[in-house]
């Protein structure tokens, strides 16, 4: 098996840090857009989808700036994370998606995500 490697996607949302980060760090927020079902016990959040789950556990977090996730059957490096930036330029809020691919899973994996943050910003009206 190949090992993954990091990829990263930006989003530009109008949206406050402070309300984003509800939608990405809390069971109520994540389960708007990101799982049909979320529930948050012992630091490890359980995503339901069509009758399947997964655990993830929160590795690091800092409120309105990020929060990393580790899949629990993933290895050890491997994360996704959910970053809240402010570009210097246009003082806009961006969301940056980090997470892990096999190199020809990539483009496939970051249409999946697309979906999902398009699926956040209806959530959100932007």
């Amino acid at each position: 098996m190949s090992k993954k490697v990091l990829y990263e996607l930006e989003f530009p949302v109008r949206c406050s840090p402070g309300i984003l980060y509800e939608f990405l760090s809390t069971p109520a927020g994540l389960q708007e857009w990101f799982a049909d079902r979320v529930d948050f016990r012992d630091n490890v959040f359980s995503f339901s989808w069509n009758g399947s789950s997964e655990e993830a556990e929160i590795l690091e977090q800092e409120e309105d700036e990020f929060i990393r996730f580790h899949w629990l059957h993933a290895p050890k490096e491997e994360f996704f994370e959910f970053r809240i930036q402010i570009s210097e330029v246009t003082n806009m809020t961006i969301l940056v998606v980090k997470d892990f691919a096999d190199k020809r899973e990539i483009k496939d994996q970051s249409q999946l995500w697309e979906s999902q943050v398009k699926d956040l910003f209806h959530r959100i009206g932007n």
